[in-house]
């Protein structure tokens, strides 16, 4: 039988914010909004937001993406009240997720090499691969082929976004690029481990199922 996977911090807070997602969901619908105008609009201002964050301007570049956070929860409440199952739709929502986390980490890695910091450049670029791991190898442990439900480990989406809004909010609000530095390691070791673990737990699925 399958490993099963513990349930994440994604997994949990999802629980507790579904209901009123869903209600604003379905006033969103209601009024004609599609859930892929959500979606988009939601890396257009990650897309502003990172314009800011390359220039240093954290605590602007921070508030943008605060804003831009409901959204990307809120195109799933407005396609489950159009009672829409477009898969189209979820492989939008994914591939702009992973554009998300490409311009937010291009931003600081800009900022990091325009201060002349080649050592925070690499741990950028190092937590920039382990997102991208983490999201691929559940992807690719999610196809038919392999069919394993893949969403341990200790940076999923969510941990990674925490991470990401103190480390440049703090930043902002201190004037300082310490806490940008400590989340920084803290993303690149995070988001590596994650994408080990995951890589771990389909194997350990895989040898107990036989394949």
């Amino acid at each position: 039988m399958p490993e099963a996977s513990p349930q994440t911090l994604t997994g949990r807070l999802r629980k507790l914010v579904q209901v009123p997602l869903d209600r604003f969901g379905v006033v969103l619908a209601r009024l004609g909004v599609h859930p892929d105008w959500i979606t988009v609009a939601g890396v257009l201002l990650v897309g502003v937001a990172a314009i800011f964050l390359a220039g240093g301007e954290f605590l602007i570049g921070g508030m943008l993406l605060l804003l831009g956070l409901p959204l990307d929860a809120l195109d799933g409440a407005v396609a489950r009240a159009k009672g829409r199952h477009d898969a189209f739709g979820m492989v939008l929502d994914s591939t702009l997720d992973r554009y998300a986390d490409g311009l937010i980490f291009t931003a600081l890695s800009y900022y990091f090499a325009a201060s002349g910091r080649l050592d925070m450049l690499a741990l950028a670029l190092a937590a920039l691969v382990g997102s991208y791991l983490v999201s691929y190898i559940r992807a690719r442990a999610d196809d038919a082929n392999v069919g394993v439900s893949t969403t341990v480990g200790f940076f999923t989406r969510l941990e990674r976004v925490v991470v990401i809004f103190v480390m440049i909010i703090g930043s902002g609000v201190l004037a300082s690029t310490l806490p940008l530095e400590i989340g920084m390691l803290v993303l690149a070791l995070g988001t590596n481990i994650t994408a080990l673990q995951r890589l771990r737990h389909v194997y350990r699925t895989l040898k107990e199922r036989g394949d």
